[in-house]
């Protein structure tokens, strides 16, 4: 089991940066990747970048250049740092552990955009 902890949403402006956490307790040793979906209302889930154990990292094309995914093996954590941030960009972020084959999850920090 793992279990993930997510902070760091919240509101800011267009143009304005968030920095959201997750971290990662419980069988760390058996995840193969983490990461970052997205929902907005009325859209479907969007996969905004991922990180594997052995350093592959993508991003979605719609947060490339703005949003950076990174990670603190210390401290079993994940980051995404988002610049740039645009109203489009408004939705629930979930972070999320991939431990073969089983897919863990947050339970998601709102993030908002204002124009």
């Amino acid at each position: 089991q793992v279990q993930l902890v997510e902070s760091g949403g919240g509101l800011v402006q267009a143009g304005g940066s968030l920095r959201l956490s997750c971290a990662a307790s419980g069988s760390i040793f058996s995840i193969n990747a983490m990461g970052w979906y997205r929902q907005a209302p009325g859209k479907q889930r969007e996969l905004v970048a991922a990180v594997t154990t052995g350093g592959s990292i993508n991003y979605a094309d719609s947060v490339k250049g703005r949003f950076t995914i990174s990670r603190d093996n210390a401290k079993n954590t994940v980051y995404l740092q988002m610049n740039s941030l645009k109203p489009e960009d408004t939705a629930v972020y979930r972070c999320y552990a991939f431990s073969a084959p089983v897919y863990y999850w947050g339970k998601g920090t709102l993030v908002t955009v204002s124009s």
